[in-house]
């Protein structure tokens, strides 16, 4: 019996992994139609599907929300009680139907037709009105269904799929970067790692300078008080020349007995790795970890030498824990 089952299941997948190499098979000039058509756009892109492929268009259009393309998703059945009217001629409209013939789909093609609103159809039916009235045809070949051949399960996978390609063809297209992104997702777990270095890093009297022609002495006593580990060098214009680390500390104690009148210029790192305000704190900590390093300077990119802030891996490993 569970063997069964599990055939039943990945018979249902083999069947979703051959609709989508038939779909990767049909993509063609109309895919590369519909992101110029929408990059164009002034307005937003509205789209429409009727049952399975109405949930669908709700998804695409949160997801090109997400990258940078305004969109939202209406209900076929209320836009003939109404909702037509939230479709203006400066609009975009894309309808999902697998058939292309759905009854719920006709009077928005007409007012679409009627008011000149560009179309885009992705249908699977090349003889429907869909596909026929539409300005931009997104073919996704027909496909067996699972659940004697009539569950909408391959139609509905290629559909997703084909939304997903659209949106990240935009977001690519409009160089919509990972900061853009980083502004529609402020909270849960992806808003966290989409921090960036200027979000967590200490900053002004936070920072542990010190000047490079200063004695050891009066060094150690700012990296005791500041209790980060390690000293940002800076030389008499603020320019970040070094920095002295705790390990940096017991190497030199192991070599020498008296430290206490010796400029720490002599015994900084020079050349330390840095990081630039925007950088994701993800990437960050991978360069930390594997650069073996437990601080970091952050600067400004009009000024690499300028030191602007500080980040310890304490503080990086608390937001991504």
């Amino acid at each position: 019996m569970r063997n069964e089952i599990n055939e039943i299941g990945k018979e249902v997948i083999d069947l979703q992994i051959k609709a989508l190499k038939k779909l990767k098979s049909s993509i063609n000039n109309s895919f590369n139609d519909a992101v110029k058509a929408i990059i164009k756009c002034k307005s937003k892109v509205i789209i429409c599907g009727v049952g399975k492929s109405g949930r669908i268009a709700s998804k695409i259009s949160a997801t090109l929300s997400s990258v940078g393309t305004p969109s939202f998703s209406i209900s076929a059945n209320d836009c003939s009680h109404g909702d037509l009217g939230r479709i203006t001629k400066q609009d975009i409209l894309i309808l999902i139907s697998y058939s292309g013939n759905t009854d719920e789909l006709k009077n928005i093609i007409k007012y679409a037709k009627f008011n000149k609103i560009l179309l885009i159809g992705i249908v699977s039916n090349k003889d429907s009105s869909l596909y026929k009235s539409s300005n931009i045809k997104l073919y996704i070949p027909e496909v067996k269904e699972s659940g004697y051949g009539i569950v909408p399960t391959s139609s509905t996978t290629a559909q997703l799929s084909l939304g997903d390609a659209l949106s990240i063809a935009l977001m690519k297209k409009k160089k919509f970067s990972k900061l853009d992104f980083k502004k529609f997702h402020p909270s849960g777990s992806l808003g966290q790692k989409l921090k960036t270095a200027a979000d967590l890093m200490l900053t002004k009297n936070k920072i542990p300078f010190v000047n490079e022609n200063e004695i050891m002495k009066n060094a150690l006593k700012t990296l005791n008080s500041k209790k980060l580990g390690f000293l940002v060098v800076v030389n008499n214009q603020g320019s970040n020349v070094g920095v002295f680390t705790d390990g940096d500390l017991k190497r030199l104690m192991q070599k020498k007995r008296s430290i206490d009148n010796l400029k720490i210029k002599l015994f900084m790192t020079k050349n330390p790795y840095i990081v630039e305000k925007n950088m994701l704190i993800t990437e960050i900590l991978a360069q930390m970890n594997k650069r073996k390093i437990t601080n970091v300077c952050v600067f400004n990119k009009e000024n690499k030498k300028k030191t602007i802030g500080v980040i310890h891996i304490h503080n990086l490993l608390n937001i991504l824990k």
